[in-house]
């Protein structure tokens, strides 16, 4: 048995716990169990069923915990598939490519799912999640732009900055037309300034295959799939 907020008689008390990056409460789960009670943050209970969030900025602690809950998934079971709800900003990018190249490096198919926002970093990942297994929720909002990026100290440093700006800004711009299908002159006019898509135009655009209002009926949680576990 679960009890999420501890109303079981048997639950204990301070049914919360703090996230350790942000700071904020997180609600505990409590099971209970023939070996007496167990209880775990509601993320790590839910990274049980092969549920992984990435939320808030993209930046390298957060992006760390992503990639070692990955590798764990994948360790566990290597054909099972992952779901990966998204709701964020962006960020870094060397943190963002950190999770999208650990996406693409394991066994496991990662279904990507946008709740509330995807944007920048975020947009880019929930585009490379696995065909036919991208998925946005109906008023999630999606935005891609090109990377930024501040430079200071000597003219040659600067230069030097400002081209590796441009060829992330190409690499980014390569993969955005392998996971999309649009043409590379399309998404250069998409990114060239912010571009701002609600679920319906980011699955015409290509970032998401399908918008769920609600989970399909032949879905578990944890199968984002919307096939029943299979690919489409």
């Amino acid at each position: 048995m679960i009890d999420l907020f501890g109303t079981d008689a048997h639950a204990s008390q301070g049914q919360f716990t703090r996230d350790p990056v942000t700071g904020a409460l997180v609600p505990v789960v409590v099971e209970q169990t023939s070996r007496g009670e167990r209880s775990f943050d509601i993320f790590s209970r839910l990274l049980r069923e092969r549920i992984v969030f990435v939320t808030g900025q993209v930046e390298d602690g957060m992006a760390s915990l992503i990639v070692a809950q990955l590798l764990f998934l994948e360790s566990e079971n290597p054909s099972k598939p992952i779901s990966m709800y998204i709701n964020s900003p962006g960020g870094v990018v060397t943190a963002g490519m950190a999770i999208h190249d650990t996406m693409q490096y394991i066994k496991p198919r990662v279904s990507t799912v946008c709740v509330g926002q995807a944007a920048s970093m975020g947009s880019f990942l929930l585009a490379a999640g696995e065909p036919g297994m991208r998925i946005a929720l109906p008023n999630a909002r999606i935005m891609v732009h090109q990377p930024s990026g501040g430079a200071r100290g000597m003219a040659s440093d600067i230069e030097i900055q400002a081209r590796e700006i441009l060829r992330i800004r190409q690499r980014m711009n390569d993969l955005y037309v392998k996971y999309t299908g649009q043409s590379l002159s399309d998404i250069e006019k998409a990114m060239d300034r912010d571009t701002f898509l609600e679920a319906d135009e980011a699955m015409k655009f290509g970032i998401v295959d399908k918008v769920f209002e609600t989970r399909p009926e032949n879905e578990e949680p944890g199968d984002e799939s919307g096939s029943g576990g299979a690919p489409e």
